[in-house]
């Protein structure tokens, strides 16, 4: 069986690889342009985009979002990570920060697949934002998120180590889960 991965991200694909292949399924991936709705909720951008992809594609494919929520900024940047990313960057949130001790944070993930029906997928690591940019892994904001039970950055973490506990690698877990039952 093949799936469609739609991101330009290889280390998402290397990723959802190693949660699939043991079941027989390879991954493809194709980087599909696709508009990203202004919206409260990761669900609502994803099950835009599926409805959006889903006549453009004739085998199943998934995508993926994710956010970084802090408690303290109201939930801010969330739907727009990545955007604020570019934008502000680590640093920007980190000054964003300054004084604030509430340094409460999430990183949610939210996999859309679709197979002639639509399916969600979420993953969630609670944690901290840290005081400063730590560690050279990984990517986005990484350096300055500190997972619960951890004194470490996810950016401070082998690949292994932040796969095992990460947002994303919880909604690849239950969508494998889930395509193990449905599927095979």
């Amino acid at each position: 069986m093949e799936i469609v991965f739609i991101t330009s991200n290889k280390g998402k694909v290397e990723e959802a690889q190693k949660y699939f292949a043991p079941l027989g399924i390879k991954i493809i991936q194709k980087k599909i342009e696709y508009p990203e709705i202004q919206a409260e909720e990761l669900e609502d951008v994803v099950e835009f985009a599926l409805n959006w992809l889903k006549d453009k594609l004739d085998k199943p494919f998934f995508i993926d979002d994710s956010g970084l929520f802090i408690e303290a900024l109201d939930g801010f940047p969330g739907v727009y990570s990545a955007y604020v990313f570019k934008t502000l960057g680590n640093e920007g949130i980190l000054k964003l920060m300054e004084g604030v001790e509430n340094r409460k944070a999430y990183f949610k993930s939210v996999i859309g697949y679709y197979d002639g029906e639509m399916h969600i997928f979420k993953g969630i690591v609670k944690g901290r934002i840290g005081y400063e940019k730590r560690g050279s892994l990984g990517f986005g904001f990484d350096p300055i998120f500190i997972p619960e039970g951890f004194d470490k950055t996810f950016a401070e973490m082998t690949t292994e180590e932040k796969n095992k506990i990460s947002h994303r690698g919880r909604a690849l877990a239950t969508f494998s889960k889930w395509l193990k039952e449905n599927l095979i």
